[in-house]
């Protein structure tokens, strides 16, 4: 534990620590409750899987650029008009859901919620990097922020369902905007460990993704957030299946319990093998943990398999974290981070996509195989391209112009 209280007794970590949990808790509210409002307001599962689909999607995709606009200009210069451009989206989203707009509406605003989503979480991780990089403590910082997305994973949920189930959908997305509101308006004014702005423009027309291992690790992160996706489907349609549809909510909390745990041992080893091997031996063993969801036959045996594959997890998301930091420049972390963050959740769109197709045609416990299916593949395809994953040579920030086309003007 010595390790975790060094960390977070870095001078000023707190100030923005706390304001990026208030953030990040109804961030992590936001895909749920899209299905939970859209199917409130259509009445429709169909519907409701669509629209939080593309808010997901164009998350994933969008989130990068707003990373790579935060390493040119700043963080706050990037949140502050980001925040409320995602207020005004999540307004507008609740006020046609509550006049049961019609379902093209309803999607391309949940899409430009999801695009407009504060990226918090990669720009603390920015913060941490710049802060502890090239120590041995940036390993840990990474984990206290696995367990910090555990965490908020493991609240949103409780507070949402509680918040709609007590009033509606319409009021639990609305506390979750003032939430986000505020917590992302204090971080962008905390400058403690802020890195500076480097105004330069990546020479490749897909920026950090062209860079040399950084796409293996954001296909790695993808096939981990298919097991998020596809368990959050099967532990759902195999409890109901059972007649157990209460303990679906239990399993997944055993499920990211013990993803918080495996993180919190993981960030408190001093390892002595390369994060590249760690990260291999990790897929492959997430693979074997998740397989173990095939074999559950009732509830007690999805607690030891939640237990199995949440243990895993958040080492492997760790140890992809700690490596991309070493694959890029420090001027470009944010854009890197937020890659793997969009791989997740395409991950989890996809996931639940694939695993509610198997439910449907085949049954619920068909939902379990994507998991260690995806994760497999991604354990052979790291392994088979390893080499690319190795550090760059430490080089000052002045150099970055062999990367760039050149100097670009600060807005404004």
């Amino acid at each position: 534990m010595k390790s975790y209280l060094d960390v977070l007794a870095t001078p000023g970590a707190w100030r923005f620590l706390v304001p990026a949990l208030l953030a990040r808790v109804p961030f992590a509210m936001t895909q749920m409750g899209i299905l939970l409002l859209v199917q409130w307001s259509t009445g429709s599962y169909g519907a409701a899987g669509i629209t939080a689909a593309a808010s997901a999607v164009f998350q994933a995709l969008i989130g990068p650029q707003t990373g790579r606009l935060a390493d040119r200009y700043g963080q706050a210069r990037v949140l502050l008009p980001q925040v409320a451009l995602h207020a005004l989206a999540m307004g507008g989203l609740l006020a046609l859901a509550a006049a049961h707009a019609h379902l093209a509406l309803l999607v391309a605003v949940a899409a430009l919620v999801g695009a407009s989503g504060p990226q918090v979480g990669s720009m603390v991780r920015a913060r941490w990097a710049h802060r502890l990089g090239g120590t041995g403590r940036l390993n840990t910082a990474f984990a206290v922020e696995s367990i910090t997305d555990e965490l908020t994973f493991t609240l949103a949920p409780v507070l949402l369902v509680g918040l709609s189930t007590a009033y509606s959908p319409v009021v639990a997305l609305l506390g979750g905007l003032v939430l986000i509101l505020v917590g992302t308006v204090v971080f962008a004014a905390v400058r403690t460990s802020l890195p500076e702005p480097v105004p330069v423009r990546i020479a490749a027309s897909k920026g950090v993704l062209r860079r040399r291992g950084v796409a293996l690790l954001a296909a790695a992160f993808l096939a981990m957030g298919s097991v998020f996706g596809s368990l959050q489907v099967g532990v759902t349609s195999l409890t109901t299946a059972l007649h157990a549809p209460a303990a679906a909510g239990p399993v997944y909390g055993v499920f990211s319990g013990a993803s918080m745990l495996g993180g919190l041992l993981y960030g408190a080893v001093r390892w002595r093998s390369s994060a590249r091997a760690r990260l291999v031996a990790g897929l492959a063993l997430l693979a074997v943990a998740t397989s173990a969801f095939t074999l559950a036959a009732a509830v007690p045996h999805m607690y030891v398999a939640a237990a199995l594959a949440g243990l895993v997890i958040a080492p492997v998301v760790i140890t992809g974290y700690t490596l991309v930091e070493g694959l890029v420049a420090a001027e470009v972390r944010t854009e890197a981070f937020t890659w793997l963050n969009g791989g997740i959740a395409l991950g989890i769109a996809a996931g639940s996509s694939v695993a509610g197709q198997l439910v449907d045609h085949f049954g619920a416990s068909l939902a379990f195989v994507v998991a260690p299916v995806a994760t497999g593949v991604a354990a052979l395809l790291v392994l088979a391209r390893i080499r690319s994953l190795r550090p760059l040579p430490a080089r000052p920030v002045s150099e970055a112009r062999s990367l760039t086309e050149g100097p670009a003007a600060l807005p404004g």
